[in-house]
């Protein structure tokens, strides 16, 4: 018997897994789309919930797929669609175009990040 419980959460459309691995932001991009996924990014509030679960669980904060555009604090999601849907924390995304990656807070709320730390990754299908 597969021991997913908890691993695996469906929200919508979406399936969202996370392997436990924290990683920097291009390998966790990378192993979800090897997985036939891309990186979890909420697109409302319930998927943002159900993001928030898995770090929750993991006590990890997690990678979006969520970049930062060309413009100084503009954000995108990976395909490049502009975001319809955001939970940034307090006066974030603060980075002024240095932090490109966004991740997200135990508490559910955003924060712009450098892309070269570890983090969570959570894939969605």
């Amino acid at each position: 018997v597969l021991a997913l419980t908890g691993k695996i959460r469906e929200v919508g459309e979406k399936i969202l897994a996370s392997n436990g691995k924290e990683v920097d932001f291009a390998s966790a991009l990378e192993s979800c789309e090897k997985a036939g996924g891309t990186l979890a990014a909420p697109r409302n509030e319930e998927e943002n919930k159900a993001i928030l679960g898995i770090v929750k669980q993991y006590n990890r904060y997690a990678y979006l797929g969520i970049k930062g555009g060309e413009t100084s604090g503009q954000f995108m999601y990976i395909d490049g669609t502009p975001l319809n849907y955001t939970k940034w924390h307090p006066y974030e995304p603060n980075g002024k175009g240095t932090e490109k990656c966004v991740e997200m807070y135990a508490d559910g709320s955003w924060n712009d990040k450098k892309c070269n730390l570890y983090r969570l990754t959570i894939c969605e299908f």
